[in-house]
């Protein structure tokens, strides 16, 4: 839950059905409900890669661009959710954005045009 009621959801994309998806969603509840709140512009540690092979090893939480804007928030009787993306991430660009801000790590996303299913695109750092 956010201030004042409201849900804050969290939405991952992947390229085929993974159990490892659904592993990883539990993953960040528990981070998120044990105390850490996760939000807009962070980055969690993920432990290992996000498949054997690749070096996606954390999440960063962003909008949900690849849904487009419809998807954020979500009205309910009363209140609403807002739906926020994880997207599997490189320890690199972690770093990056922890020195040079959210804004332009994504910016080298746009740069790159990442195909964030994709496991195995290369780092943009």
């Amino acid at each position: 839950m956010e201030g004042n009621g409201h849900r804050l959801e969290f939405v991952m994309t992947a390229h085929v059905r993974d159990q490892r998806i659904i592993d990883l969603m539990a993953m960040v509840v528990h981070y998120h409900c044990g105390g850490r709140q996760l939000a807009l512009d962070h980055g969690m540690p993920i432990g290992e890669p996000r498949v054997p092979g690749s070096t996606r090893d954390h999440l960063l939480i962003s909008l949900p661009y690849l849904h487009g804007p419809d998807l954020e928030h979500c009205p309910l009787p009363g209140r609403h959710a807002r739906i926020l993306w994880t997207l599997p991430v490189t320890t690199a660009e972690i770093e990056f954005r922890r020195r040079h801000g959210h804004e332009a790590l994504e910016q080298l996303f746009d740069e790159a045009k990442i195909i964030p299913t994709d496991p195995f695109w290369a780092s943009v750092v």
